[in-house]
């Protein structure tokens, strides 16, 4: 089983205006991201073939992201409203081999006694009409006081996604 390499994406700066989003914020969030990946390792050593987990990254939304979403929902940019309304502040993304592979890793992770699973969205058999793709799970840690979000597709669906997220979710400006 070769080694689990792990990318990040960490929060660089704060944005103007965003001061109640600070560093002590994301505290627990950081913790709930370790905590899962700790699940993910063990998740993937339970697997019948642990190399088809084929990359994990992890990342806290920044700043200027959780006040942006709460904006878009119409919801005061609080630290108590970002934690009680948003699940996605931390987030893994597990690429997996095959899709048959990311059911088995849910199942595993559904079955792991360190996590509660607080929700699921199957975008894989119930695809986004922009033809998205992912398996997403809502996770809290059992040691941990605050949700992530878990996202699970193959490299396929990586591809979709991250082409989708440059063309429609997140435009370049003109």
């Amino acid at each position: 089983m070769l080694p689990l390499s792990v990318s990040t994406q960490m929060i660089n700066a704060r944005p103007a205006g965003q001061d109640a989003f600070d560093a002590s914020f994301y505290t627990p969030y950081a913790a709930a991201a370790q905590d899962a990946l700790a699940l993910v390792c063990a998740a993937r050593s339970r697997m019948n073939d642990p190399d088809a987990v084929r990359a994990v990254t992890y990342r806290l939304k920044t700043p200027a992201s959780v006040a942006g979403k709460l904006a878009k929902l119409s919801l005061p940019p609080t630290r108590a409203m970002a934690a009680a309304a948003l699940h996605d502040i931390a987030g893994l993304r597990v690429v997996l081999a095959r899709e048959q592979d990311v059911y088995a890793f849910a199942a595993i992770v559904r079955d792991s006694p360190g996590v509660y699973v607080l929700g699921e969205r199957d975008y894989i058999a119930a695809p986004k009409p922009s033809g998205y793709r992912s398996l997403h799970m809502i996770l809290r840690p059992r040691a941990c006081a605050v949700a992530l979000e878990l996202q699970l597709r193959t490299p396929q669906m990586d591809l979709w996604a991250a082409a989708e997220h440059d063309l429609i979710y997140k435009p370049a400006p003109r």
